[in-house]
């Protein structure tokens, strides 16, 4: 799905937050709060957004742009032409690194996608040293009714018909909403992290309360 979907992924994402989403990433990257030459993983890289704005907000960093979508990863390598990202093909629930490898490891609308959410935080906590960052943003239902049922009439009924018109790839954007169904609501997803050893668990709501940032520490 994700593989027939990235030539137009980036404009899908455009047009579906309203460009919102370059600001989502760059909150993103100030929420791993790298050091000087820290090493970043971003886990389901895709077309390698959060870690090419990882690069511009600290281009002395060392960033991998971990996916097992080759499509979508090609996308982000004709993104970066100077190939200062290292991007390596990874399940994400097997994630191919030592412990302790990273200062900050983060993911962008990934965990809706894994079979397990636990297990998927377990993997990012492992790869990052005491110390450093977990950073996950991820699509959530409102809680507040009005706002919720906006949301509904929009993903279930506005997106996938805006994906018909600019994408050949109908079903990826009807995917989409029903993705968030059964998806943990923030402080669900704030106790699976914590349920790995991530410490001091935070997170805030966006785009009246349909986008959820989420950071804890190793």
């Amino acid at each position: 799905m994700f593989a027939d979907a990235a030539r137009r992924y980036d404009r899908m994402n455009r047009l579906m937050t309203l460009s919102q989403d370059r600001r989502w990433r760059r909150l993103v990257v100030e929420a791993c709060q790298l050091p000087s030459h820290g090493k970043l993983l971003d886990v389901a890289t895709g077309t390698a957004d959060i870690a090419l704005e990882a690069l511009r907000q600290h281009p002395d960093a060392f960033v991998i742009g971990a996916d097992f979508t080759h499509e979508m990863m090609r996308i982000g390598q004709a993104k970066d032409p100077d190939a200062r990202i290292a991007f390596v093909e990874a399940d994400a629930l097997r994630l191919p690194f030592p412990d302790d490898s990273f200062d900050a490891a983060c993911s962008g609308f990934l965990m809706r996608n894994v079979t397990d959410v636990t297990a998927a935080f377990a993997e990012q906590r492992r790869v990052v040293r005491p110390g450093g960052r977990v950073v996950c943003l991820e699509i959530t239902r409102p809680a507040t009714p009005i706002w919720r049922d906006l949301f509904h009439l929009y993903f279930f009924n506005l997106v996938p018909r805006i994906s018909a018109f600019f994408s050949s790839n109908k079903d990826a954007y009807t995917y989409l909403p029903h993705s968030t169904l059964q998806f943990p609501r923030p402080p669900q997803l704030a106790d699976i992290m914590r349920s790995v050893g991530l410490k001091n668990v935070t997170w805030r709501t966006l785009m009246l309360g349909t986008i959820a940032l989420h950071v804890g520490e190793v």
